[in-house]
């Protein structure tokens, strides 16, 4: 299924990944609409921290 990830990242003296973001989904296999309003749904969404 077609997704929108949006990660947010907070700028200011450091640069910082917020542990979560938006993703929308397209419902139906091979629709390309994920905008929920037009058919499309959320999923929760987990940014996770590997090892530097």
């Amino acid at each position: 299924r077609h997704i929108d990830l949006r990660p947010y990242v907070l700028s200011g003296r450091e640069i910082t990944m917020v542990p979560g973001g938006l993703t929308r989904v397209a419902l139906k296999e091979g629709s390309l609409v994920v905008n929920s309003s037009q058919g499309g749904g959320t999923k929760d969404t987990w940014v996770l921290e590997g090892e530097h």
